[in-house]
């Protein structure tokens, strides 16, 4: 177990270590029991970051010409669906023009669509555990005077099962999880495995040749597409509360246009500037719209119940009944697109339908229908 900690929003939180850290430690350990004959319980390994663990060792298997071994991953206090899977390396000795390769296994995913960390048939073991592996290895290689070759092969036999619940599918990875970590370290509620979720999906649109892609931050948002749109929600990237992240990152891949779909309860944030829509950065989903109401003639008595109200849809209805929905609706999304040109998200072109369960389109910016019109084509 990882005795490493962080303090987020003031709790207490365990670091953990990648299914990449358990893969090297792994194949290091059985390197080591293949070349120098000798059995190990547990494995010291740095990361890429810096940290340095002693890993324990377990499944050991011994044959006339390889060793196979597993290490359990520890993802600490991180909600991750890995935790607890053992991480299979067998290595094997091959020719001395073979070098060190790396492959895949049982519960390890293989790439079949490009755009992705890996190449199209490889396995999905991204670079920096590749390089983490292959860097072990060649100096498991050197200790030991070994001149010839190794072979490895990553498994993860959990993997099959676990990987149906992940974007591994969405993201064409098929056959299991992938082997990941830039750092080697988990970091325990980490929005940067999010962000990369993020980029991976983005990327492999923009590697299919789409010049458009089609944003939203869940589960509303993907109903809505499907329902009122009439479109394929699994052409849709999820972007959670990192709304800002995904405009860049869409705007980095050099896509054209980007259009995001969502429910007003988390959207209308963006009037406010929030573009990561996370309640822990705020709530300031009433403020912003007694601030429009005002602005378009409300009441004040209009504006006190509207700052009393917890749901937008409340709000929403409140508006309503004063005959003023509409015209506050336009007030926010012109707020939404202002926001988002002050960003200056790259070229791409941006636009935003915000809707409610009780009320449908609720709004959109001025480019949005014709992004609407451009992914229908597209898609």
């Amino acid at each position: 177990m990882m005795d490493s900690f962080i303090t987020k929003d003031g709790k207490k939180l365990r670091r953990g270590y990648t299914t990449g850290t358990c893969a090297a430690a792994a194949a290091k350990t059985a390197a080591i029991m293949l070349l120098e004959h000798r059995r190990l319980e547990s494995v010291f390994i740095t990361t890429p970051g810096g940290i340095s663990l002693d890993l324990k060792i377990c499944d050991m298997m011994v044959g006339e010409d390889y060793v196979s071994c597993a290490v359990v991953k520890d993802s600490g206090d991180d909600p991750d669906m890995t935790n607890g899977i053992k991480i299979f390396a067998r290595v094997e000795k091959a020719g001395r023009e073979a070098g060190i390769t790396i492959d895949g296994g049982e519960g390890v995913g293989r790439v079949t669509k490009p755009g992705l960390d890996q190449a199209v048939g490889n396995a999905a073991i991204n670079s920096a555990p590749r390089r983490m592996i292959e860097e072990e290895l060649r100096q498991v290689c050197e200790d030991n005077g070994y001149g010839g070759g190794l072979r490895v092969v990553i498994s993860a036999p959990e993997g099959v099962e676990i990987a149906k619940r992940t974007f591994n599918p969405r993201l064409g990875i098929v056959g299991g999880i992938s082997i990941l970590g830039t750092t080697g370290i988990v970091e325990p509620m980490s929005d940067d495995a999010v962000v990369q979720t993020i980029r991976a999906e983005l990327s492999m649109r923009s590697a299919s040749g789409k010049k458009t892609v089609l944003l939203t931050p869940g589960n509303y948002g993907a109903r809505f597409i499907r329902e009122e749109l009439g479109l394929d929600q699994e052409i849709a990237v999820t972007t959670s509360n990192f709304i800002g992240d995904a405009f860049s990152i869409a705007a980095e891949k050099g896509f054209s246009g980007t259009l995001l779909v969502g429910h007003v309860g988390k959207l209308i944030k963006l009037a406010g500037g929030m573009f990561n829509t996370h309640s822990r950065y705020g709530d300031c989903r009433a403020e912003i719209m007694a601030c429009h109401a005002g602005l378009c003639g409300a009441p004040v008595s209009v504006i006190r119940r509207i700052t009393e109200s917890v749901m937008t849809d409340d709000m929403l209805a409140i508006l309503d009944a004063a005959g003023l929905r509409e015209q506050v609706m336009e007030s926010v999304m012109r707020k939404i697109e202002r926001n988002i040109e002050d960003r200056r998200f790259g070229q791409t072109r941006t636009g935003v339908i915000v809707f409610s369960k009780e009320y449908g389109v609720l709004g959109m910016t001025s480019e949005a229908e014709k992004l609407l019109d451009l992914i229908r084509k597209e898609y």
